[in-house]
């Protein structure tokens, strides 16, 4: 932790003249004597911003820091730091997010509004996905519409889900943002803990606003990232994007419309016939935030060089990152389960999308790669959102996940490999991707038998063990693909 943390300084040695220097300091508003402990400029009426004092934008709003000025100041930052909601100013967050669509990709793409013919496409699309996908899972459609996105209507559909995804990470640096305040300020702690509270909720609204209108410019659907960040049961797609994504491919933008129709109806099957994996993925998330711990001599840095006239400074700040993972087994647990789940969802879409497109579309071995390469690398917004929550969220393992799901379906058929997702504890885990074979053969615990001896205990009926089904590696269902 830095020694002046937010600005505040120990007062100076005397000054080589003596009383004289002193009354100069004093009546120039820049020196820090006895009646200025805490190492604040200038009074907040003696020039402004951009009078003494400027170069220090905390001096300038406290000033001397007399118990007159210091009310004054306080209602000063209270006019112009109103908010008084969570720990992120998520209307802040919206109003960037939208002028950050406003101004375009940067090559030079612009975001529109979407017209009929483009409607009809995707809606048309979506409906043949389904159709292909009914051959290649058991789990039904879970896409009740389809439905055409611009960019801004991208950004207002998720925006609760990032609320759910980002506040417990913001919360913490609320409580970071009081742990942090000097002792000799503890006694006025409480309207200055308020201050940075509204500070933090204004940092983390640029910055959740400025990735999230980033990555709008890069999401061709409602689910790209693994997690459903749009309202159930629609799938999405931005027509915009998919043709800027499809611009290079040589691929006929038809079928490039058809492949990720194919992965956004996909996602959706999963997330609506899977009932406990929303909370399950987002529960490893807020799992893993618990563990984050801040980087306080970062946060002071920050909120001591915060200037109200440039709010585009703290997300410069931002981006360099102030928050660390412990390095404790609990958070390297929580990591592995994370980076699990998103690999099982990511290789199961994958699998099951390439089994339904690939006796259809020429295409489809370049596209699933394409698909592959873009979700390992991740583009600059995922990057921004690393940094801010100190979390990747990218499924470093999802050819693993791929190939243990297609191993799943040539052994035990389509609703075979389904019916793993009826409880999270039949799910493969880390050390299952490792050994593939070894999971595909292994014994299986037939909750369906369990629930029905759990039920029977609580009738007084018998109470007999339940039984292990070993799955019978022969019981090849001609409608797996376990292409690779």
């Amino acid at each position: 932790m830095s020694d002046t943390p937010f600005g505040f300084g120990l007062p100076p040695e005397e000054p080589e003249d003596g009383d004289e220097g002193k009354k100069k300091d004093q009546q120039s508003g820049g020196g820090q004597g006895p009646a200025n402990p805490f190492g604040f400029g200038g009074l907040p009426g003696a020039g402004g911003f951009g009078g003494p004092g400027a170069d220090n934008p905390l001096a300038a709003m406290f000033g001397s820091l007399n118990p007159t000025d210091l009310g004054a100041a306080f209602q000063q930052l209270g006019q112009m730091l109103s908010y008084e909601g969570g720990p992120v100013n998520w209307e802040m967050a919206k109003q960037i997010a939208r002028q950050t669509v406003s101004q375009g990709t940067p090559d030079g793409t612009k975001d529109a509004s979407v017209g009929a013919a483009e409607r009809t496409a995707v809606e048309e699309a979506v409906r043949l996905a389904d159709l292909w996908l009914d051959d290649a899972t058991s789990l039904p459609s879970g896409a009740g519409s389809a439905v055409a996105w611009s960019r801004a209507e991208w950004v207002e559909a998720t925006l609760p889900a990032w609320q759910e995804l980002v506040d417990p990470v913001a919360e913490r640096v609320g409580a970071a943002m009081g742990d942090v305040l000097p002792e000799e300020m503890q006694a006025m702690a409480g309207p200055l803990i308020g201050m940075m509270r509204s500070m933090g909720g204004a940092m983390f609204g640029t910055q959740i606003g400025q990735a999230v209108g980033v990555l709008a410019g890069e999401v061709v659907g409602s689910t790209d990232i693994g997690l459903p960040l749009g309202p159930a049961g629609k799938a999405a797609l931005l027509p915009v994007n998919v043709e800027a994504f499809g611009k290079d491919l040589g691929v006929p933008k038809e079928e490039v419309r058809l492949y990720l129709a194919l992965r956004e109806a996909a996602h959706q099957r999963l997330f609506a016939h899977v009932p406990w994996l929303r909370s399950h993925l987002f529960g490893a998330v807020d799992g893993y935030a618990r563990g984050i711990k801040v980087d306080t001599a970062k946060l002071e840095d920050v909120v001591g060089q915060f200037d109200p006239q440039n709010p585009e400074q703290l997300q410069d700040a931002l981006q360099q990152g102030m928050f660390q993972p412990e390095d404790t087994p609990e958070q390297k647990a929580a990591l592995a389960r994370l980076e699990t789940a998103l690999a099982l969802v990511e290789g199961w879409v994958d699998a099951v999308v390439h089994a339904a497109a690939k006796p259809r579309l020429a295409s489809a071995d370049a596209l699933r790669e394409t698909l592959r390469r873009r979700r390992a690398t991740g583009g600059p917004a995922e990057q921004t959102f690393a940094t801010l929550i100190g979390l990747e969220l990218r499924p470093r393992r999802l050819r693993d996940a791929s190939r243990l799901w297609a191993s799943l379906t040539d052994a035990r058929g389509v609703d075979g490999r389904d019916a793993l997702w009826s409880h999270p504890d039949m799910l493969p885990t880390a050390s299952d991707l490792d050994d593939p074979d070894g999971f595909v053969h292994r014994e299986q615990l037939d909750f369906s038998e369990l629930d029905k001896m759990l039920g029977e205990a609580a009738g007084g009926g018998s109470t007999q063990k339940p039984n292990l089904k070993k799955d019978d590696a022969s019981q090849d269902d001609d409608k797996g693909d376990g292409t690779e």
